[in-house]
């Protein structure tokens, strides 16, 4: 009896279903600023969803790894209003994740980065390209996911140096990114051995050009605006808050190339990048979205995706190793641009080439063949170690 007492009882519990542990949940906010800024060009309007698209695309990829390892990666939006707290909208949002992925203004970041000091969140900046953010007013929890302006313009100073096109026309906006850009390219133009031959500024005086006139207007100013130039090979602009540059093209005094802001522009994505496997996640993400990826985009997907690297080869969702290894040595993250990219350890910037695009086509990738660099070709671009102001804090 206590015999067939036992077996039963054995062959219960055998037959009973071991239950899974629950999967451990790894939560990435997003915050941004809602709606989207204008574009000078219509076809180029932002979509509303532009940058958390590729945030939600890469959740979708770092749930295909995590089910095999018991993660659960999930996304909650926040967007800002004008005038909202971020500092308050940030810690609301730290709350229930680990992980931000920030598009926001410089200001912005950091006022987040400094309320979220205490409280271990990691933030992933997808957006803010100042170079300040990765010097003197650099943060240990922020990882910059987007290029630095000055990576921009060196990947294309690296280009037309390539091409011998070393006498720059340079026009500059007036707006302050616009000079913060043009810091940025005399930054490059003496990097490299490009020679400004000659500066201009455009003057934002306002006005509306889409009127039945504006195609004649601008068809008259731009060349009187670019005569009597000296000798050059391509004219440069600096123009970030859209005012001028894509009118500069087929329109200058002289025939030559335009590059910067508008013609040939260095960017860190576009949707006409096909090489080394970049037609997969183009094609991915057309289909859930309607639309092409923009670099934004791209750089909210490799914000998440690092977190799904960092998270799957520490197989933990612990926020301190996961951002301890992201920061370390052996992380690096496969991002469809032909090399692995690895972070800056002295300022937390991503490392990465650059795209060089003529609105239609992938023109050229920089670093350019013949920079060299004593550890890695991708340091040529931007701020480098020895020239650093960055003390982490």
């Amino acid at each position: 009896m206590i015999r067939w007492v036992v077996a039963v009882t054995c062959l219960s519990i055998a037959a009973t279903p071991v239950r899974a542990a629950d999967p451990v949940e790894i939560g990435i906010g997003y915050l941004g600023n809602a709606g989207v800024r204008p574009k000078l060009s219509l076809v180029e309007l932002p979509a509303e969803n532009d940058g958390v698209a590729g945030a939600r695309l890469a959740i979708e990829d770092n749930n295909t790894t995590g089910k095999f390892l018991n993660q659960q990666f999930k996304l909650e939006e926040v967007r800002l209003k004008d005038n909202e707290d971020v500092a308050k909208a940030a810690a609301a949002l730290a709350e229930r994740n680990a992980f931000i992925i920030a598009d926001l203004s410089a200001d912005d970041l950091l006022k987040a980065a400094d309320a979220l000091r205490d409280r271990g969140t990691l933030l992933l900046n997808a957006g803010a390209i100042d170079d300040r953010l990765r010097e003197q007013d650099c943060r240990a929890n922020v990882i910059h996911v987007a290029p630095t302006r000055s990576m921009l313009a060196d990947a294309l100073a690296q280009y037309l140096v390539w091409k011998q096109w070393k006498r720059w026309l340079f026009v500059v906006g007036s707006h302050d990114q616009d000079k913060l850009y043009a810091e940025a390219l005399r930054r490059a133009a003496t990097r490299f051995g490009a020679k400004i031959v000659q500066e201009r500024v455009f003057e934002d005086t306002g006005g509306a050009r889409r009127t039945d006139s504006g195609v004649t207007l601008i068809q008259r100013q731009m060349p009187v605006f670019t005569q009597q130039a000296p000798a050059y090979d391509v004219l440069v602009a600096a123009d970030e808050s859209e005012v001028f540059a894509a009118y500069l093209p087929y329109r200058t005094w002289d025939p030559r190339p335009v590059a910067g802001s508008a013609g040939l522009v260095p960017t860190s994505w576009h949707a006409a990048q096909d090489q080394w496997g970049a037609v997969q996640i183009q094609n991915r993400f057309v289909k859930l979205n309607s639309r092409q990826m923009t670099a934004l985009d791209m750089q909210a997907w490799t914000a998440t995706r690092m977190i799904g690297e960092a998270a799957s080869r520490t197989r933990s969702g612990d926020p301190k190793a996961v951002a301890d290894f992201l920061k370390g040595p052996d992380f690096s993250i496969a991002a469809f641009k032909g090399r692995r990219l690895t972070l800056r350890d002295w300022n937390l910037q991503l490392r990465q080439p650059i795209l060089l695009v003529d609105g239609r086509m992938v023109v050229s990738v920089s670093p350019q063949e013949g920079f060299l660099h004593q550890v890695s070709e991708l340091d040529t671009l931007g701020v480098d170690r020895p020239e650093t102001k960055c003390k982490l804090r």
